[in-house]
């Protein structure tokens, strides 16, 4: 037969349990606040997404009787992601900040065009100011008598090479021999002086001149007679 006692011990006990039963699934509150250079950045514990900061902070809910979390990160593009271990647990009703300085990502390098290894063509020139052309593509001017020029081994190959300069009659001529990568080959341009001509005289400014003597010769005797 249960009497009132035993019915107030149940009540006791029941009283006792709920709260321990409370904590165990995490019920003191606590927070971590995360403090972080950059806005909108997204926030994570122990894998699990928390929101975003704003105003570079962003206050997470703990509850001081669950399973700790040992990690967080926080990441937005075009940074690097910031990860950082948790050593310092809330107790509750307090705050723990932790800080997270996110730094601009490096930007990728690109890939050379069409292909990977590079070699070299140096031209030789007996004009400084010169201009090269290899395949009517501008690569440069000669300077101290050279050019050095670099292309991709993989890309597709060039085929003629022309060296020019005003007053000098250009210089072309085929590539036979491509570099290998890390190779150079060398390439002569031998330019030429533009050759002056000497105006000649015409025959009709001769012929003016004796048609002028002879008539001269005439008006003279004409006179002395």
């Amino acid at each position: 037969m249960v009497t009132i006692k035993h019915f107030l011990a149940l009540i006791i006990a029941i009283a006792v349990i709920l709260p321990a039963a409370s904590a165990m699934v995490g019920g003191d509150k606590a927070w971590f606040l995360i403090s972080s250079n950059v806005d909108g950045a997204d926030v994570y514990f122990g894998g699990e997404y928390k929101g975003q900061t704003v105003d570079q902070k962003l206050y997470v809910e703990y509850f001081t009787t669950g399973t700790p979390v040992t990690n967080f990160m926080v990441t937005k593009e075009g940074y690097t992601p910031y990860t950082g271990q948790i050593t310092h647990y809330p107790a509750m009703g307090e705050t723990v900040t932790l800080y997270a300085t996110l730094q601009p990502a490096q930007p990728t390098p690109t890939s050379p065009p069409i292909g990977g290894s590079i070699g070299w063509y140096t031209v030789y020139a007996n004009v400084d100011g010169a201009s090269v052309y290899f395949d009517n593509d501008y690569k440069g001017t000669i300077a101290n008598g050279e050019l050095t020029v670099q292309v991709y081994t993989t890309a597709t190959p060039y085929q003629t090479y022309r060296v020019s300069m005003s007053g000098y009659s250009d210089f072309t001529s085929q590539i036979t021999d491509w570099p290998a990568a890390g190779e150079t080959v060398k390439l002569h341009a031998n330019l030429q002086p533009v050759a002056t001509t000497q105006p000649q005289p015409s025959p009709v400014s001769i012929l003016a001149v004796l048609a002028g003597a002879v008539g001269a010769a005439v008006l003279i005797a004409y006179r002395r007679r």
